[in-house]
This record gives C-alpha cells, structure tokens and sequence, in this order.
C-alpha cells in the first residue's frame, strides 16, 4: 500500500509543520510521532497501542484500507481513544471513536453509479481487491444497480497486492464481449498490473470505460498516464479544483516536496483532518478526547475541495466530483454536485441499514438508530 499511503503521511506533516509554524495548538508545538503499519492489518493495530499506551499521543491519524482501520478500531474503543481517517470507504460503520474525513458512499461510490448509468451503459463488471472495501463497496452497487435498472454481468477479486490479473481480464471480455463498464475498486500495486494488461488487451476507454474508487493522481504518476489516458475516477477533490486554497495548498505542497509531485484526494482529506482536530482542540481548550470530540461537531473549514463540516455522524459535508485522466496525469473534472453533499454512512440501498442513521452529539440515538 506504499504507493498510496506515504502520500498521506506527507500531507499530515504539511498541516503539522504549517500549524506548528504559526503558533501550534494552545501554544505548544505538535510532534509528529509516525509508525509504520507494512500494509499488515495485525501491525497496524500493535502500532496503535504502541502510540497510545507508550508515546501517550493526544490523537491519532492514519489507516488507508478498511482492513486496516478495522482492525484498529477495537483499540481505539476499549482505550476511549480517537482515531482521525482519510480515505474514502465502504461506510457501514460510525463508531463514537473515529471521525471520518474521506466519503461515505453516497458521496463517492453511488454518485460514480448514477453518472455511468446516465452515460457509460447499464452493465458492470465489478473488479476489487479482496478484503472488506471493495466486497461490501460491491454489495451496496449491487443493490443499487438492482434498483435502478443496470445489470452486474460479472463480480471478481484480487488478494491484495497480487499482479496476476489476466484470469480477471479474460472474465471480463467473456462477461462484455461488445464492451460495458467496469467499476474498479482494487487497491495498491494490483491497479498497475491491472492497466497495463487492460491496454495490452485492446481493451480501451472508448469500449471499457473504467471507475475507479482508489486510483487518484498519485497512482497515475507511478502506474503511467498513457495507462490510465481517458478512464475515470470519483473523488471529492482532485488537484485540478479550482479554489484560492487548493491553489495554495498545491503550490505549498509542490514547494516543500518537490514540483514533480502531485496531489489527491486522500492527502487532501488527510490535511483538513489535522486542521478540524486543531479547530476542536481550540475550542475546547484542552487535548482531552471526550471534549475534543464534543468540539468537532460542528466544525467548518475552507478545505482546498471547498466548505467541508464535520457532522454529528463524525463524517463531513463534502462535494462529490468525478475526473477522466488526461496526458498530463492529472484529471478533468466532467461532473460536480452543485455544493457538498450530507455524508450517509449507514447504505440506504443494502436492506439491513435501510432507513438506519447515526448521531453521536444524542447519546439516546448513538451509533445505530432508525430514522
């Protein structure tokens, strides 16, 4: 998961270094303590204890995979500490431990299956790597699909990490012989073999048009443009958004890491976590996790992507965009909601959360209650 996660981590210390220059948090400077988690679930989470119980940390940011975040999140809760994550995920879940500054599905996966309806056809093949993301991502288009007219004509996964992607291509041209769409939710060094296999089979935009759910600009860069020229992606921010702060948070970013570089969503959703906890924590005047937490509701801040607010549900308003990669490996944005979207975390189209929501500012509602 390197070729994704240490961008993160680049973008938190951004936000680290800019706060600490001017001032730090209730006058004292923040110290980044990092670990690395080695895309192993079981590391991530002795390395969350690690931080709490010897380094004393006052919050923690990180996770990439849901996995990962899974598997931490017992630790989180039986220590009543507070995790801050940035990637977009699967949603089913809205713990009291955690705030989630990436999408939920309703602002990401179900906005990318309407607009491929509306535009790229009715029948999907659905590709992931296999663990929790990309399995329940795909039951939730299932439903939607089911519900609205298209068809899953194919479903298959990937162990993370894993290259041998031709059975899966092979599928896919048995699945759509005169060509559809593929919703791509593989994550990490899999997305490279899967491209470049995909050109090489012939099997370009104009027949296969690709969503993808975790491929952003950075993955562009290391997997190649001339892979990737055309397919398309769904986030909530991409480099080429056109606000005053995304303007500075580029330039920023390229002056202190090189203008080689590029920015994504997940690093952007890492960055305004760092800057929403530093928001609570002033507000509450104190790093203590039960008032930090009470503080954030509420919170606003004028991300690079635009307004973003962090609700009750510990998820934030965010606008939901989708791009198509062009030659120079950034994205034009082809569709935008007209303002930021209300984050859903329990799936309105699954039948075990329909009709549920989340609310932690009502300790009667909590977590899980009917709406």
């Amino acid at each position: 998961m390197a070729i994704s996660e240490t961008t993160v981590v680049d973008a938190e210390r951004m936000a680290i270094d800019e706060i600490n220059a001017n001032g730090g948090v209730l006058g004292m400077q923040i110290e980044a303590v990092i670990e690395d988690g080695a895309s192993d679930w079981p590391t991530f989470a002795e390395k969350a204890e690690k931080l709490i119980d010897q380094d004393n940390v006052a919050t923690v940011f990180g996770c990439w995979t849901s996995a990962s975040r899974k598997a931490v999140l017992p630790v989180f809760e039986s220590k009543q500490h507070m995790l801050w994550y940035p990637v977009q995920y699967e949603g089913q879940e809205c713990s009291q431990n955690i705030f989630y500054t990436g999408a939920a599905p309703n602002q990401q996966i179900e906005p990318a299956v309407d607009w491929l309806l509306e535009n790229k056809g009715q029948q999907f093949f659905l590709v992931g790597s296999d663990y929790v993301f990309p399995r329940t991502a795909n039951t939730i288009i299932k439903e939607q699909l089911e519900a609205n007219g298209g068809e899953t004509v194919g479903e298959d996964y990937l162990p993370l990490g894993n290259t041998e992607v031709t059975p899966i291509i092979t599928k896919i041209k048995a699945a759509l012989p005169d060509g559809g769409v593929i919703f791509n939710s593989l994550n990490g060094d899999s997305n490279v073999a899967f491209f470049k296999q995909l050109k090489s089979a012939g099997m370009g935009p104009d027949r296969y048009p690709v969503m993808s759910v975790s491929i952003a600009e950075e993955e562009v860069r290391q997997i190649g443009r001339e892979f990737l020229m055309d397919q398309y992606a769904a986030w909530n921010y991409f480099q080429t958004v056109e606000t005053p702060e995304n303007e500075k948070f580029v330039a920023d970013f390229k002056e202190k890491y090189g203008e080689d570089r590029v920015t994504n969503d997940p690093m952007e959703a890492a960055y305004i976590m760092v800057y929403l906890w530093k928001q609570a924590v002033e507000q509450a005047g104190t790093t203590d996790i039960p008032a930090v937490r009470e503080a954030a509701y509420g919170q606003e801040f004028a991300a690079p992507e635009g307004q973003v607010t962090m609700q009750p549900n510990h998820h934030i308003s965010k606008t939901v965009r989708i791009g198509q990669v062009r030659d120079d490996g950034l994205f034009d944005i082809v569709w935008a909601t007209e303002g930021p979207v209300d984050p859903v975390p329990w799936n309105q189209y699954v039948p075990e959360t329909q009709g549920f929501a989340c609310d932690w500012s009502d300790p009667e509602r909590g977590g899980k209650y009917q709406a």
